[in-house]
């Protein structure tokens, strides 16, 4: 490939012609249904079986509801700064592939390496917070187990390592190297149940509802509600990590967009409704902010359906699971496609097409942090990036619109550039938010990349190799 001024120098980009020529080994088996499934099971998770609770209780009040449609609405702008990316450049990497092609080769790596700790790390603190729903519930069938085996160390007395997590981590794995066809019907399955879990939760517990638990409905003022909002906010997101996916989708351009649009309004109207029935179930100042569904139904007399849905926050936390390590493979399978990280990694199974060895690896990482490491330690990894990922893509779409406005857009990103510019805005007053810690070792990481970046990527990049693709081809890898 010839050089150009987008191909070479230290921004250098990879040009969108070259993405879309691009050979794939990856499976095209996903249709819109199966793609907006793999969303909701992003997006809903913790944040209606736990974070709901936490956040009335402690920050909002009934308030709850408008902290989530807050940070729906942030939400939202980068969602839709996706869903044009997603439609004009299907490829798997989501938020890396568009930095490369619009912002540069350095932008793109950084929001891709960014991401492998992220994904990686979301997937480890939702595999801890399954194995203390699973533990809660054999207690309550007077199943007890060895303390050493319940937690991490110094976790608790005798804690030494969280077997159920780390088992979590290396099923989803097992799972999605299963092809992704058949991993997509088990997700969409997964999702299906929770779903039907959620509306049974809505429908009981609308005939419990008393107006007079919405009283005040401020009680920690507006400020309360905005405060919940950027808690809440890494809730409503998961539409990210589907996006990676598009590179095995049947028709995506088409697809991706509706996918990633619909998964939020899906995940979104749920939200409210649930929000709706809890407060109104139950005094905010009441509700347990660690199962807070499962108190509510307790508190008036239906213990057993707290129950149930105890055994369905385990079944639906489990699809988020599913999403991000999802996620973080199709980050790194395109990062060493592109030569950023040895080819090695992009081969695919014969067969099944699909990343093997980089989808056990991810499984084996996540599953030794979630087994060794206390859930606060690890979630403090988890927010950062992705913040920043929303940045480089809303930014990224306003860059390509005026850069290259008659580029063929299946979907166009509305209210141009006020819906990108929001989307940043939001995302960098929550960044604000952040503990110093957070930032500490995410700068850690930062470095790390950029030695490996300086000293590995920058050569052996397709744009610095003039152009010579990473095979797809196979390996034989079980």
């Amino acid at each position: 490939m010839p050089a150009s001024p987008a191909t070479s120098g230290f921004f250098r980009r990879k040009p969108i012609e070259l993405i879309e020529d691009e050979a794939s080994g990856l499976q095209r088996a996903l249709g819109l249904w199966q793609l907006t499934a793999i969303g909701v099971g992003g997006i809903i998770g913790a944040g209606i079986f736990a974070l709901a609770g936490a956040v009335a209780n402690e920050k909002a009040g009934p308030a709850v509801l408008i902290s989530f449609l807050i940070a729906g609405v942030a939400s939202a702008a980068a969602a839709l700064s996706y869903a044009e990316f997603a439609g004009l450049i299907p490829r798997a990497g989501s938020a890396y592939t568009y930095g490369y092609a619009v912002l540069g080769e350095p932008v793109g790596w950084f929001i891709g390496w960014d991401l492998l700790l992220e994904y990686t790390a979301i997937v480890a603190v939702v595999a801890i917070g399954i194995s203390g729903y699973i533990s809660f519930l054999l207690e309550q069938l007077h199943i007890h187990l060895p303390v050493w085996m319940l937690g991490a160390p110094g976790t608790g007395a005798g804690h030494k390592v969280d077997v159920f997590a780390a088992l979590l981590c290396l099923l989803i794995a097992f799972m999605l190297n299963r092809g992704i066809k058949a991993a997509a019907r088990f997700e969409t399955i997964v999702v299906a149940i929770k779903v039907v879990v959620v509306l049974i939760v809505i429908v009981a517990g609308a005939f419990y509802i008393k107006s007079g638990n919405y009283s005040p409905y401020f009680p920690f003022g507006f400020g309360g509600a905005v405060t919940g909002a950027s808690t809440v906010f890494f809730a409503v997101f998961g539409y990210d990590a589907m996006s990676t996916a598009a590179e095995e989708s049947v028709d995506a351009k088409r697809h991706m967009p509706k996918a990633i649009i619909y998964s939020l309004i899906i995940s979104m109207v749920l939200y409210v409704l649930v929000c709706l029935v809890l407060t109104g179930m139950q005094k905010y100042s009441e509700i347990n902010p660690k199962s807070g569904l499962s108190s509510a139904f307790q508190s008036v007399g239906l213990p057993g359906l707290g129950s149930l849905i105890a055994a369905g926050a385990i079944v639906g936390i489990m699809t988020v699971l599913f999403t991000f390590m999802l996620g973080v493979t199709r980050v790194w399978y395109s990062m060493s496609r592109d030569g950023l990280l040895p080819k090695w990694f992009a081969k695919t199974h014969p067969v099944r097409k699909v990343p093997t060895r980089i989808t056990w690896i991810v499984g084996i990482a996540s599953a030794i942090i979630a087994g060794l490491l206390p859930i606060g330690q690890v979630a403090e990894l988890t927010n950062i990036g992705i913040l920043l990922a929303f940045v480089v893509v809303c930014a990224a779409v306003i860059v390509l619109r005026y850069r290259q406005p008659d580029l063929p857009r299946t979907f166009r990103t509305p209210f141009m550039p006020v819906i990108p510019l929001v989307g940043i805005a939001f995302s960098i007053w929550l960044i604000t938010y952040l503990d110093p810690v957070t930032w500490l070792r995410f700068a850690a990481w930062f470095i790390l990349g950029m030695i490996i970046y300086l000293a590995y990527s920058r050569r052996h990049s397709i744009l610095a190799t003039g152009g010579d693709q990473p095979t797809s081809e196979s390996a034989p890898v079980s």
